[in-house]
């Protein structure tokens, strides 16, 4: 039997490959936000900018990292225990081929009627004609990074399922690279003579390029796996329908963040300028933690997740879900109490350079906070998603979402006019609330008792010790007057010592796993 220690170890080192590789690129997309935000500032243009990129962005979600993806580990996984590989391989290649048929088909619709969805997702724009002009000329030039990145993406789940996970999750890193790279070009005058529309222009093709090398840098890996892409159309194979059905209802279930998004977009543009780049700005802040911590366990238990169902040991299932639960609780509501404490602070030091003003901080920090509120929630549901397609169950994660995006556009609705961009968000927090909860609830339902007591325990303790965190690093941040560049470095560093020390004296276990990966440890073994 696997001891809880051997279970911690294991999933624990996964997710240290996982998140140290999704450290390394959040830290390039941060720098290559700040330099966005230091070359455009956070008005107009920028608003343009991130509301074109909300389309392709969201199908690749739609499409690439999201349902396809997250129903094509389990299929794939179950054909490497119970057939050849080179059937698996073969598997991949179908599904590899018909997904980029699917990908040209709607690159060409997107490109052709930009004016159309730049009308569905920026509504708001049409009051000023030159914004929505230059977004549907974004919006075309955006639209091959989605064939590109949805490529990576299906190929990365290929890669999770056969065991590696380091660099399918720095891949991603390669857009902020390519961003980074044009925008070091402006700044050191080679396109002397360009004028503010075409630079944004410029930063959307290098966006393209971008998703191009995110996708060609994984192609050696899978020829080395023996999982070489390559032309094999069979839209009829039976793996390719399986997928095809588990995929479409859960299109809407696994992406309602992303749908969200997407309406908090054209809420967004009805309100004062620079509304929808402090909503993008404020939601990839919260990304960060959700990437590194909540996205980084889900995608490292998934394919445990995926065994345990075709291996028909669904004790062990339970025992995972409860384990990675506990975990994502222990990391992210540090990761919240911290961001809502030293909101201002981060975002001044990271963003306001340049043309981006004090006036767009407070702005960005409103709807962080918002955001911030409901990582436990966005962690957890990635969690319990993946545990429902480890199932083969796409039907009841969309029947929640879907009521869980009406929860949403109501909040959004409600909230927006009294509290702006902070309303937008905290409305896709609350829908995020009910989408755990009713998922978690279904789930017991479904599998039996899930070791909720030790869920409660773990955030409780979890977040008295945050909280005791936040006071300290916030009377850091107070208690003295030299730079906020040392201040803040400082103030994290003090809350990190003292939440391990809290962890400490609480008695949390979840903590010994993440001690023994750090120093390198082996886990004690313990009693079945």
């Amino acid at each position: 039997m696997i001891t809880e220690a051997h279970r911690s170890q294991k999933l624990v080192k996964r997710f240290g490959t996982v998140s140290s590789a999704t450290l390394i690129s959040r830290l390039l997309g941060y720098i290559r936000d700040a330099m966005v935000a230091h070359m455009f500032g956070g008005g107009n243009l920028t608003d343009a900018f991130y509301a074109a990129f909300r389309v392709p962005n969201l199908f690749r979600r739609l499409l690439g990292e999201g349902p396809l993806t997250t129903a094509f580990i389990p299929v794939f996984t179950e054909k490497l225990h119970s057939e050849k590989r080179e059937d698996a391989a073969e598997f991949f290649r179908v599904v590899f081929s018909t997904l980029a048929f699917v990908l040209v088909c709607l690159v060409v619709v997107g490109i052709v009627f930009a004016p159309t969805l730049t009308k569905l997702i920026a509504w708001g724009f049409q009051t000023s004609p030159d914004k929505f002009d230059l977004t549907v000329q974004l919006t075309r030039l955006l639209f091959p990074f989605l064939l590109f990145v949805s490529l990576a993406a299906i190929s990365s789940g290929a890669l999770n399922a056969l065991g590696r996970f380091f660099l399918p999750s720095v891949a991603p890193a390669m857009l902020s690279v390519a961003e980074i790279s044009f925008i070091l070009l402006l700044m050191f005058g080679l396109f002397p003579s360009i004028s503010e529309g075409g630079a944004v222009q410029g930063l959307a093709l290098s966006a393209a390029v971008g998703g191009f090398l995110h996708f060609f840098i994984l192609v050696p890996l899978l020829r080395k796996e023996k999982m070489s892409p390559g032309w094999r159309w069979n839209p009829t194979h039976p793996g390719v329908l399986k997928v095809g059905w588990l995929v479409l209802p859960a299109v809407v279930g696994l992406s309602v963040d992303q749908i969200n998004a997407f309406f908090d977009t054209i809420c967004a543009s009805f309100l004062i300028e620079g509304s929808v780049t402090a909503l993008y700005n404020s939601n990839r802040l919260m990304q960060f933690p959700l990437a590194l911590f909540g996205i980084a366990v889900s995608t490292a238990v998934m394919p445990q997740l995926s065994r345990n169902v075709a291996e028909g040991d669904f004790e062990e299932l339970k025992k995972n879900i409860n384990l990675s639960i506990r975990l994502v609780l222990f990391t992210v509501l540090p990761a919240m109490v911290g961001l809502i404490a030293l909101g201002i602070p981060i975002i001044t030091i990271l963003f306001e350079h340049g043309r981006f003003t004090a006036r767009e901080t407070l702005l960005t920090n409103s709807a962080m906070a918002a955001y911030c509120l409901g990582l436990p929630a966005f962690s957890g549901v990635k969690i319990l998603v993946n545990t429902f397609y480890a199932l083969q169950d796409t039907k009841t994660p969309v029947r929640v979402a879907t009521f869980c995006l009406l929860i949403n556009m109501i909040g959004n609705l409600a909230l927006m006019w009294r509290w702006g961009v902070g309303g937008l968000a905290l409305a896709t927090t609350i829908a995020s609330v009910v989408n755990a909860a009713v998922l978690f609830i279904l789930l017991r339902k479904r599998l039996g008792l899930m070791g909720g007591k030790r869920i409660l325990t773990t955030l409780l303790k979890s977040l008295t010790a945050s909280v005791l965190m936040g006071l300290a690093a916030v009377a850091v941040i107070r208690s003295f007057d030299f730079t906020l560049y040392l201040r803040v470095p400082l103030a994290v560093t003090v809350g990190m010592g003292l939440y391990v020390l809290f962890a400490h004296w609480l008695k949390m276990e979840e903590r010994r796993p993440f001690m023994e990966l750090i120093l390198r440890r082996p886990a004690a073994a313990e009693a079945p």
